[in-house]
């Protein structure tokens, strides 16, 4: 009797042992690593996106982020469309330095992970990874009414089209502008022009007319008495031939 009682025992013993040993050596499952050039590749759309995120090697940071185990550490990304680039003025990439570039990028990253609903109670200007909006250089502003997102950088106004990609990591909303910073594309206000320097006054003296007049008529006639001495010789002897005759 207790023999027949002592194996279901030991079997149930044995069962619970070789459970716990299995479920020691399997594996855990690995961890989900999100990379946002496959995540943009899948939406089929942004392929100048990507290579900025390329050549500014912004994508590795991004995919170095995502893979740590920390959900709190979550991102937004507005990525432009194709179209929205080429909407730009011819050139316009080429024209920017290797540091604007990447400010381009980052402007476009949110180092926090926010959906669509905590738009409607976000605090205006929202950080980006571009800079410190404190000091009015990268200001990014998001509005929403309903399921209409807006933003607005200062320089262009756009809404998000659609959500590219979502989960408890990283966001990717598609936006059909580039999102132009100010601190690149703003304008300077042309410098205040210098208050003119007021007309110095010079005098004008003005001539004697009686004075001069006689003083040259009189200089005239002295310079004509000692230029022309035959003249006077001619007068005299013109007149003693008048007086002559006459007798």
């Amino acid at each position: 009797m207790r023999k027949q009682l002592l194996l279901p025992f030991l079997s149930l013993v044995l069962f619970f042992l070789c459970t716990k040993s299995f479920a020691q050596v399997a594996p855990a499952p690995p961890i989900r690593t999100d990379n946002i050039t496959s995540i943009l590749e899948k939406g089929g759309q942004f392929t100048t996106f990507i290579r900025l995120l390329k050549a500014t090697q912004v994508a590795d940071q991004l995919n170095n982020q995502l893979s740590t185990p920390d959900p709190n550490d979550g991102l937004t990304i507005f990525a432009p469309s194709d179209n929205a680039f080429s909407s730009l003025n011819p050139g316009t990439l080429n024209t920017l330095s290797d540091r604007e570039k990447l400010q381009l990028v980052q402007f476009h990253i949110l180092p926090t992970l926010m959906s669509t609903t905590q738009f409607q109670t976000a605090s205006n200007p929202l950080r980006t990874q571009a800079g410190d909006v404190k000091s009015g250089r990268f200001p990014l502003n998001v509005t929403a009414s309903g399921n209409q997102v807006n933003i607005t950088t200062g320089v262009v106004n756009t809404t998000v089209a659609n959500t590219v990609f979502s989960d408890r990591r990283i966001a990717v909303y598609q936006v059909d502008q580039v999102l132009l910073p100010l601190q690149i594309f703003g304008t300077t206000p042309a410098p205040a022009p210098a208050p003119a320097k007021p007309e110095k006054h010079v005098p004008v003296s003005t001539p004697k007319a009686s004075t001069g007049d006689a003083g040259a008529n009189s200089s005239g006639a002295i310079r004509n008495l000692k230029l022309h001495p035959m003249a006077m010789v001619s007068f005299r002897f013109a007149l003693f031939g008048a007086i002559f005759c006459s007798l």
